[in-house]
């Protein structure tokens, strides 16, 4: 077994609502992955290639999702607080009931999401929740 599919094997057998903390997934594929509600904490995911992965109800917190392809990806109901989603490709991706928000750091502008360069074509972005999010709108 490749070292991809131990990591998604890995991602996915762990319970609902478990708690990855300083982790890194950087350039890793993790594609069609499906994860239960996981809560990752200050986690990078920088350039991996999440398409179609399945992360419904999923809690990012300062997590660093910079350059991260997740076109086509499920993202229903996720929380992404304080993330780095610069230049992330999120075209075609369902973000219904999304909420991107704010991390109080006490240091403005850290602890906001940034979307600059984020592409959105034909996502769905249906009752997305925004709170102070960097580089939004982005252009469709």
């Amino acid at each position: 077994m490749d070292r991809a599919a131990k990591v998604k094997d890995d991602l996915a057998s762990r319970s609902r609502h478990a708690t990855l903390r300083w982790a890194s997934f950087d350039g890793g594929d993790l594609t069609s992955v499906r994860l239960p509600q996981l809560w990752f904490t200050r986690c990078s995911f920088r350039g991996t290639d999440l398409r179609q992965a399945t992360l419904d109800g999923c809690h990012f917190k300062l997590c660093d999702l910079h350059g991260a392809d997740l076109r086509g990806a499920s993202m229903r109901g996720v929380t992404l607080a304080g993330c780095d989603l610069t230049g992330a490709d999120l075209r075609g991706a369902d973000l219904t009931g999304a909420r991107l928000s704010r991390v109080l750091t006490g240091t403005p502008p850290h602890g906001l999401t940034d979307t600059t360069g984020a592409k959105l074509d034909n996502a769905v972005l249906r009752d997305l929740r925004l709170d102070q999010v960097i580089g939004w709108p982005v252009a469709r």
